[in-house]
């Protein structure tokens, strides 16, 4: 699940183990610092070395946040059905430290796959203003 490589695992083995979750709050991870070392190596990932990202000189100059900041989408997904409600609504600033905080919204059984909604938020420790908000749709194939 999206939420393994960020918190605890929640392991669930079928439909009906998932549905007990509808509602509510399925973790919250650690927090984790985001380094320019990380977003050096994400821009080198995704070829996206926009300076805002990379350049730390201009940034002070340059930059309203007088700094780096983190690409806008830096969550690594699984393979997703689609992506709805996404705001960013502050950039992550370098040497912030993030968590994710994942609710199941929703949950519905299509001939034996499971469509799970889920409102994932990154937040930013001492901020009252989330990094990100979004929901994300995955569809889940169980065994049984």
């Amino acid at each position: 699940m999206l939420i393994n490589a960020f918190m605890s695992k929640v392991i669930i083995n079928s439909y009906q183990d998932f549905e007990q979750y509808v509602g509510k709050e399925l973790g919250t991870s650690d927090y984790l610092k985001i380094t320019q070392e990380r977003i050096n190596k994400f821009a080198d990932a995704t070829l996206d070395h926009q300076w805002i990202h990379t350049d730390q000189e201009r940034a002070k100059i340059e930059s309203p946040f007088h700094n780096t900041i983190a690409h806008g989408y830096n969550i690594k997904m699984l393979i997703n059905y689609g992506i709805e409600k996404l705001k960013f609504n502050q950039p992550v600033i370098v040497d912030s430290e993030v968590r994710i905080r994942v609710k199941l919204e929703s949950l519905m059984n299509l001939r034996g796959i499971a469509k799970a909604e889920l409102k994932v938020i990154v937040e930013i420790k001492d901020s009252p203003k989330n990094a990100l908000e979004e929901t994300v749709i995955f569809l889940y194939h169980f065994n049984n």
